[in-house]
């Protein structure tokens, strides 16, 4: 197992702990469980950008790469790589955090999401100029 620092070019957006109920069939955190974190920590770094509301239009790739599981620590980093007239793609890198005896982080999952900016009714709008 290569242990890795976190991500200088993205963001922390999210930490979170999975629980014994997150767990699948094999005894590791169950894949949709890491698909929605990473989907909440894409969403949250499309809004700050978006200045709004935002709603997943795509997700462009996801790659599990180790399994998580309980105990680990689960940070979710965050990096805006393209903003478009009404659209965000956002890449996320999810990182544990591993035996706190000799602490270790390791990435798991990464992916590329796409978000769209709508309006209070839903309905596709322009993101404002950085």
């Amino acid at each position: 197992m290569q242990t890795i620092h976190k991500p200088a070019d993205h963001e922390l957006i999210l930490r979170v702990v999975p629980l014994p109920a997150d767990v699948n069939a094999n005894g590791d955190i169950f894949g949709g469980w890491v698909m929605s974190q990473v989907d909440i920590a894409g969403g949250v770094a499309a809004a700050q950008r978006a200045r709004g509301r935002v709603a997943t239009v795509a997700v462009n790739s996801f790659q599990f790469r180790q399994p998580i599981s309980i105990g680990d620590v689960v940070s979710l980093y965050a990096r805006i790589e393209r903003v478009g007239r009404t659209s965000i793609t956002v890449h996320v890198e999810v990182i544990a955090e591993r035996d706190p005896t000799s602490p270790v982080m390791v990435k798991v999952t990464e992916a590329t999401l796409t978000y769209v900016a709508i309006d209070r009714g839903g309905i596709k709008r322009e993101i404002p100029p950085a």
